[in-house]
């Protein structure tokens, strides 16, 4: 058996990419670092119960840092103000030496990431009034290339939204930005013009959702590998079966019923209740007011989503008594894949109605992360709306169990092995 690939995730959120690599059986990681503490925890909990780490394990290779302290998370070179907040965080088990401790006399292999995409996005920038212009997070990819050209792996992957190939913080292109940090350090990158070929679609990759993600793919120019080689290798695994879709992702769930009076328990109001005895963690209907839900009715009923825009836009005007330019309903399709899961499920799910009218809700914390292909074992810890927006922002499992075939393919030098 070969020697698994040292591989590092970066802006590791609730694991998408980590676990998509971890399915494979091909990869040891290092390091995850994530800076937001439920997701951490999230990480932490699967390696512990899926992946059998030990706790002290788990709490030391799942980082608990900001990414944009790079000196500081590489090197242990911690500022007073960085081992306070270690403390009020209750998370001192990172605190001597750094990543370059964490990896010891290990050869980093691989280096694979998503700085957060939302200054990035089209909706984002819509709704900002600079168009995110200011956002600190359009330069987050500058750490991750810090991190690179310090531990030199072979290939690195990172993954964003389409948008970032339009995105012009400071009146240059993101994306030019990207191409001459990776190739000052060495690093080939696909030229920014040709990036458009870079946008894949996870329901290509047997996700039941149609999710456009940008994948840049490098290589150090000391490794002999071609970057072209990686894009062949993932677009040789596409699958050649049918897409999956809704029905196939969450048809079999249990359902709801609409109570005739909602009710409140604890702190908390309940709108549905769970159709026999069969309890699945965190498929748990969300409360939905009896507008609400004569909303969802009379929209499945009649079938509103191929409605013209504007149709759209005076329905919700008729319903609420409010003006808006985007349109803020929309129901799954059983026999097609998902539109793309996105964190605004933290804040409401009207983008996202059940198909069935007979239930007359929108999904649940554990329908959105089927659909975004994580194993139905996967635990994610925090509130709901918490859970919503790490599903949200996660890679989709299996799409990242096809990238990290593809990069192993090309290191070991095969070519469209498949799982």
């Amino acid at each position: 058996m070969n020697k698994k690939i040292n591989v590092i995730d970066l802006f590791a959120g609730a694991g998408g990419l980590s676990e998509g690599f971890l399915e494979t059986k091909k990869y040891h990681f290092l390091a995850h670092v994530e800076w937001e503490k439920p997701m951490v925890e999230t990480l932490r909990n699967n390696l512990i119960k899926r992946w059998n780490y030990k706790i002290s394990e788990a709490r030391k290779r799942v980082v608990l840092f900001d990414v944009q302290k790079t000196s500081e998370l590489m090197h242990g070179n911690w500022e007073q103000e960085t081992l306070k907040l270690y403390r009020q965080a209750n998370d001192e088990v990172f605190v001597a030496g750094g990543l370059d401790a964490l990896i010891g006399n290990n050869k980093v292999d691989v280096i694979i990431g998503g700085p957060p995409c939302q200054a990035y996005s089209l909706a984002g920038r819509a709704q900002d009034p600079n168009s995110m212009r200011d956002d600190y997070r359009n330069y987050l990819f500058e750490s991750f290339v810090k991190i690179v050209d310090n531990y030199r792996p072979k290939i690195i992957v990172f993954e964003n939204v389409p948008g970032i190939l339009s995105a012009k913080p400071g009146g240059e292109f993101v994306i030019k930005r990207i191409y001459k940090a990776f190739e000052e350090i060495g690093y080939e990158i696909r030229t920014p013009n040709l990036m458009n070929k870079s946008i894949y679609s996870a329901s290509d990759f047997d996700v039941p959702q149609e999710r456009k993600r940008v994948i840049i793919f490098g290589v150090s120019k000391e490794s002999g590998l071609e970057v072209e080689s990686l894009y062949k290798e993932l677009s040789n695994l596409k699958s050649n079966k049918t897409k999956k879709t809704v029905r196939d992702a969450i048809g079999n769930l249990p359902k709801f019923r609409v109570l005739d009076k909602p009710y409140k328990e604890g702190r908390k109001n309940v709108s549905h209740a769970l159709v026999g005895d069969v309890i699945i963690p965190l498929h748990d209907a969300r409360y939905n007011n009896p507008r609400d839900i004569s909303i969802i009715k009379e929209w499945l009923k009649n079938d509103m989503n191929d409605i013209p825009n504007q149709e759209k836009l005076d329905f919700y005007f008729e319903k609420t008594g409010h003006k808006t330019n985007h349109n803020k309903y929309r129901s799954l399709e059983w026999d097609k894949p998902s539109p793309t899961i996105v964190s605004h499920l933290y804040k409401d799910g009207f983008m996202f109605i059940h198909p069935d009218i007979n239930q007359a809700r929108t999904i649940t914390v554990r329908e959105a992360a089927l659909l975004q292909s994580f194993p139905i074992d996967f635990e994610f810890l925090g509130s709901t709306a918490y859970c919503f927006k790490m599903i949200g922002n996660a890679v989709p499992v299996l799409f990242a169990k096809k990238i990290g075939l593809a990069v192993y393919n090309v290191m070991e030098g095969k070519r469209n092995e498949k799982i």
